[in-house]
């Protein structure tokens, strides 16, 4: 296997409400926890309330590398193209400065109205032919992946695809069909296994058929009975969280064995990141501990 960096997401210190995201702990101290769970690094992007080299710094102190950052929007908007590549542009900068050759790009839309008149977020985990995107917006997003990535790779930095439930691309179907317009030269995978498997779909057979372009994975673990549960219900994503969908990683349902083993079978080098949405467990540091700890048997 190349060489390969365990990172941790800092979402598990994270609360999403009416207000917006709020943090559990000062940022400075996220870091710290996660550098004490044994993780070599956590995502790092551009901030709009400190300068780059601020951010750098507050990592470096905590000894931790800047991991890919996430970059998420509607890519289906046409109008918006220049907007999005010179978004694009600034994280890989900022990526390329801080030492970071990849970039997650992921789909907005947890608002967007389908033609069942209901919304994505109301859609998760069990999805319908009738939520999808159109043929003309499939084809932007892909235009506008292929603009980003062409703009990224000016600065050496690639961009991660990455499947999200919840937003307009959320299953294996959907993520094929957009994967399938897009120059695989330009655009990357970097899947998520949980959110693959929570959309009903295989996630180990996802990695195995993408492995040699994927530069990046978010690992994650759900629980297979509250995804059943919540599927025949069809709750929304807000209801799939409260009633614990996410899982630690080993104490879920996914065979994170035959995803590393996929993985190792293309001498996969990059950034494996770490990551429980919300934990069921006392405190985020217990839940990162446990993941961290579990992909020591890997070799990891």
């Amino acid at each position: 296997m190349g060489s390969i960096q365990i990172g941790c997401g800092q979402i598990t210190w994270v609360r999403f409400g009416p207000n917006g995201a709020e943090w559990l702990a000062p940022e400075d101290d996220v870091l710290g926890q996660i550098a004490k769970a044994g993780y070599a690094g956590a995502p790092c992007g551009p901030e709009d309330n400190r300068s780059d080299a601020e951010t750098l710094a507050m990592y470096k102190r905590h000894g931790l590398i800047p991991a890919p950052a996430y970059y998420g929007t509607a890519f289906w908007e046409k109008s918006r193209r220049a907007e999005f590549v010179e978004k694009a542009k600034r994280y890989a900068s900022f990526a390329a400065a801080a030492g970071c050759d990849t970039l997650y790009v992921a789909p907005g839309g947890f608002d967007y109205k389908t033609s069942r008149g209901l919304t994505r977020a109301q859609t998760a985990g069990h999805v319908t032919a009738a939520d999808a995107l159109t043929a003309e917006q499939y084809q932007v997003f892909a235009e506008n992946l292929n603009a980003v990535g062409a703009a990224t790779l000016a600065h050496g930095v690639s961009i991660a695809f990455h499947n999200h439930v919840g937003t307009v691309i959320e299953t294996r179907a959907e993520t094929d069909r957009l994967l399938a317009l897009t120059d695989p030269k330009l655009v990357f995978l970097g899947p998520d296994t949980g959110h693959m498997q929570w959309a009903g779909d295989d996630a180990v057979a996802f990695i195995r058929d993408y492995a040699p372009r994927i530069k990046t994975v978010h690992l994650k673990d759900i629980d297979e009975s509250v995804r059943a549960r919540g599927a025949a219900a069809e709750w929304d994503y807000g209801t799939f969280t409260a009633h614990g969908i996410f899982a630690e990683l080993g104490e879920g349902c996914i065979d994170f064995a035959a995803i590393i083993a996929a993985l190792r079978a293309v001498d996969f080098s990059g950034w494996l990141i770490t990551e429980t949405d919300v934990t069921q467990k006392a405190t985020p540091l217990e839940s990162v501990t446990i993941s961290r700890d579990y992909l020591r048997q890997f070799g990891l």
